[in-house]
Parts: structure tokens; sequence; C-alpha cells
């Protein structure tokens, strides 16, 4: 009942995320926002626009990493990089991009690669806080050890400080990574395609939906995806089960990595 109000209140579709996970978050708010039951949860979320920010808060678990499994964007420099080189300009989609360690993590790469001055990077997410937070480019500077041991461990080829300002204990990432990323709102459980790309970066967010909304997003992304296009995955997360699969080819099996089949 409650992820229905949520879907006919305020439009946000959580009907066909993974049960346990959802459960686990949402009695995880309930808890944290100090209401007596999941009932007084909804009743709050239903009259307070507030209430309803938070609780997506929780709901959509907006935590991640620079250069999070840094074999990962090992894998990009060497099989992807070579072949989004041949293309005059890209376009590339990090879905479900959180705080924005991703689209940023891309950014970086793409500069030492020599493509971000030709390259528009969509990075797009359900929560407003998230999305506000990611165009700051701001984190705190305890996170910045371990982005700077992800960094190294993922190829890179200078130093990680090249790409920040430290003040007052945070870090601001420089403004030319952020100038060629267009932050948006957009949902894989109701939303449609809205560009044609190159490559497609959707990391341990399917593996918060069910079979059915599994499909729906990998059907959006093969739908995204220009001629012989990319599409990464989180390491956790499989095309095995998905009628998806003969659509496309693996590339780099561990990491996750596939391109989409001709037609």
């Amino acid at each position: 009942m409650l992820v229905e109000a949520v879907f006919l209140r305020w439009g946000h579709d959580f009907r066909d995320y993974s049960q346990a996970s959802l459960k686990r978050r949402v009695l995880h708010a309930q808890k944290q926002m100090g209401v007596a039951s999941v009932s007084a949860l909804q009743e709050r979320m239903l009259h307070d626009a507030t209430a309803f920010s938070e609780l997506l808060e929780h709901l959509t678990v907006p935590v991640s990493e620079m250069f999070r499994d840094p074999h990962y964007f090992r894998a990009l420099r060497t099989q992807v990089v070579p072949v989004l080189r041949t293309y005059p300009s890209l376009k590339i989609w990090v879905a479900g991009c959180g705080a924005g360690e991703e689209p940023y993590s891309m950014a970086i790469l793409l500069e030492e690669e020599g493509l971000l001055d030709r390259t528009m990077l969509y990075a797009t997410d359900i929560n407003p806080a998230a999305l506000d937070k990611a165009r700051a480019g701001i984190f705190s500077a305890e996170q910045v050890r371990l982005f700077t041991s992800n960094y190294q461990q993922a190829g890179g080829t200078r130093s990680f400080s090249d790409y920040y300002t430290a003040d007052y204990g945070a870090v601001v990432l420089d403004q030319r990574l952020r100038r060629n990323i267009t932050f948006a709102d957009h949902s894989l459980a109701t939303d449609s395609v809205f560009a044609e790309t190159q490559f497609v970066s959707c990391r341990n967010v399917l593996i918060y939906f069910n079979r059915t909304l599994q499909d729906r997003a990998l059907g959006l992304f093969h739908d995204s995806l220009a001629h012989r296009g990319f599409l990464g995955l989180g390491t956790k997360e499989t095309m095995e089960f998905s009628a998806w699969k003969p659509r496309f080819e693996q590339v780099a099996r561990a990491e996750r990595i596939y391109r989409k089949v001709a037609q």
C-alpha cells in the first residue's frame, strides 16, 4: 500500500523493485523518520512533500565511490575506449548516477583518453537531492583516500589531486569535468529513451529491481544504444536470465561489459 501510494501521489514507481530490499529500506526509513508504523509513514509522506523527499533518500540509497570496481574502468580503457575513439562525437548515459561518483569517474577517464571534449555525458537518477549534490561536485576529504586508491588501480595516468581543489574538509571537483555532464531526473521504471548513445553504464542498480523491471531497463538501454554500442553493468548483475541476452554479446565477462549485437 505504501508503494502504491508513492506512485499515485508522487509518480515514483517502486512497484517492481525487489521486495526484500524494499522492505529493508522502508523499515529503516520508518525508524530513522521516527514514525510508529508503515501506515503512519504512508500518512505522513502523502501530505508532506518534505517527508516524501526524506523517504526517497532512504528508498534510493545513493551511496557509491569514484572508480568503484577499478577493474571495470581498466577494462573500459582497453576494450571500449579504442572503439569510442573512432566516433567524431560521443553520447554516454550513466543511469542511476546517485551523487555523481560514476559520471565524474567517467569524465576523468575520458579526459585522460582525449575524448572528453567531444563527449556529452548524461547522468540520470530519480533522487533530486542526489542530483543536486552531483551537480555541485563536492565530496568529503575523508573519501579522497579511497577515491585516489581506486583511481590508481583503475589505470589513472595522472595524480588524482589534479582533478580537485581541497578546502575546509571537502574537495570540489574541477569545473572542466562538470561542463560536459548533464544531470537530469529519469526513472528506469516509468520513463522512456531520451537519446541515442554509444555507451550506457548502469551499475549496481538492477540488483534492486525484480525481473520484470530489470528487463524493462535492459530494453531501454538496448533502444538507446547506437549500432554496436556498449553496455556496462555491476559486478553482481547479469543478463543471463533476461530476454535481452541474445541482443548482446560479452566483451569482458568478469567486468560485465557487453556490446549490442548488429541487427
